[in-house]
């Protein structure tokens, strides 16, 4: 075996080796998240603001009701305390709704512009961040652990077929009204001085 075969061998060798203890810690989430958060400073992720503020100004305009999709309440949460409490109680308010996941890269790569949104908004929009974890207690050590500040929960009913999606992290807004103003698919970047407007307009 000459030099640069040995060479080669090493460095597949530390590789693997770095893949197999990343894998065994769990920190391989961690680690392909921190990197796509190169993918959320280009903004390719983020949802179309625009486009979305301007269909759902033209359906509110004509007075629409069929177009008008309703947000469906039914769903009972459980937080970090071990209360429950019902989507109901945040009726009348914007709802920020992500459903996210500790073994999920995408959900680690946005919970940070997630968690300074909440910060600067988290008195005008009310936040669900919905752990879909099989062990809460994952989620809860995964936040704390991070320094989040964000209200998480873990689903304590069935969710509504409206909110069962293939893919996560996956984003809900609510209007103040009622309405689902917003589904986004997949991760983004909701630090966004457009997002937070589109936020505000939800009142």
């Amino acid at each position: 075996m000459n030099k640069k075969q040995k060479k080669t061998w090493i460095q597949n060798g530390i590789f693997a080796v770095v893949a197999i203890i990343l894998y065994a810690t769990g920190l391989h989430t961690e680690v392909i998240g921190f990197m796509q958060r190169g993918v959320l400073a280009t903004g390719l992720m983020n949802p179309d603001i625009e486009e979305i503020s301007q269909v759902r100004n033209h359906t509110l305009e004509k007075d629409n009701a069929p177009m008008i999709t309703k947000a469906d309440f039914n769903l009972t949460l459980l937080d970090t305390e071990g209360n429950t409490k019902s989507l109901k109680d945040l009726k009348g308010k914007v709802i920020f709704m992500n459903f996210w996941a500790t073994w999920c890269p995408p959900c680690v790569a946005e919970m940070p512009s997630i968690d300074k949104l909440y910060e600067e908004m988290g008195d005008e929009v009310a936040f669900v961040m919905l752990s879909l974890d099989q062990d809460f207690e994952k989620a809860k050590a995964f936040s704390k652990r991070k320094g989040y500040s964000l209200p998480i929960y873990a689903p304590a009913s069935n969710l509504p077929t409206m909110y069962q999606s293939s893919s996560i992290p996956t984003t809900y807004i609510i209007d103040a009204d009622g309405n689902l103003a917003l589904t986004h698919n997949g991760m983004a970047d909701y630090g966004a001085a457009d997002f937070k407007e589109f936020l505000r307009s939800l009142k």
